[in-house]
């Protein structure tokens, strides 16, 4: 799952211009999922939505766990996910990437919710028959629609020398959408680990992700730290972590916290990537790191 911050961007006074509004729009992030995604004062679960099998409809829930009112337009984006996790929203598919939009129809696709309100999305899934063997992916965009008018802010008599812009920010989140059909599947293994020291204080890992298969491989990633006495000591995790397809690698940067019984000049780093799961998570990949002075 993947979310972003869009910004309408309006700023200065200037003289001499008759002219009522300047709109500037930026995507300024997408960032990686959280359990529950939530960006300003939406709150979304499922973190993704995934069809195969017999499923054929998923429910969205949304609340607003905000003081005021919002309104959240609802569509599909296409992003493609670029070497270093980061994304970018395209038009027209890679080779190898099949888009989720056209089998996939939702309802309702605007939502207003008061304080605390909490309100479904339907998912359907359709035109199965059309489908091809694979995995097809499109990404849900929940994109704050901002007042026309903030509240208390008083009408301002209009001065044909001068205009003044205002810096409206607007909120979005984005979770994928994947529909998976026929025969399936997915290997990953991790190469390149390093360990490097940040300004000689933090350490911080790298390593790669290699993804073959037909299908997005997501899970959890931790580090764990061996001491050569064989203790095991928790050094790093995150999750929510996904390689999609078409892509064959991932570059990954994670930093690891300092721990008092930690010497990471000694012993090895162990990484694994497992499925999100709370009962029994799959084991994806795993790969070790020997560390020396």
């Amino acid at each position: 799952m993947s979310r972003f911050r869009k910004i309408i961007v309006t700023s200065g006074l200037f003289r001499g211009l008759n002219t009522a509004v300047i709109l500037l729009t930026a995507v300024i992030a997408l960032i990686n999922a959280v359990p529950a995604s939530a960006q300003g004062d939406l709150l979304i679960t499922p973190r993704r939505i995934v069809f195969e099998g017999a499923k054929r409809s998923v429910d969205i829930n949304l609340a607003n766990t905000g003081d005021d009112s919002a309104t959240y337009a609802i569509s599909l984006l296409q992003i493609r996910m670029l070497e270093d996790g980061g994304f970018e929203t395209i038009t027209e598919p890679d080779p190898g990437q099949m888009f989720a939009d056209r089998f996939v129809r939702f309802f309702p696709r605007t939502v207003t919710l008061a304080p605390n309100e909490a309100q479904v999305v339907k998912v359907q899934l359709y035109r199965t028959n059309e489908l091809q063997q694979g995995e097809y992916r499109s990404h849900f965009y929940f994109r704050a629609v901002p007042d026309s008018k903030p509240l208390g802010e008083n009408e301002v008599s209009a001065d044909t020398s001068a205009f003044s812009v205002r810096l409206t920010p607007i909120f979005g989140i984005t979770i994928p959408v994947i529909i998976r059909n026929g025969e399936t599947s997915v290997n990953v293994t991790l190469s390149g680990l390093s360990l490097t020291m940040v300004n000689d204080s933090i350490p911080r890992l790298g390593f790669v992700f290699n993804r073959t298969g037909n299908i997005s491989v997501y899970g959890d990633i931790a580090v764990d730290h061996i001491s050569e006495k064989g203790k095991i000591t928790r050094v790093g995790v995150a999750n929510g972590v996904a390689v999609y397809t078409p892509n064959n690698l991932r570059r990954f940067q994670l930093e690891l916290t300092r721990h008092p019984d930690v010497d990471y000049k000694k012993g090895t780093l162990r990484v694994t990537y497992s499925a999100s799961s709370d009962v029994k998570p799959a084991r994806f990949a795993e790969a070790e790191l020997a560390l020396q002075r």
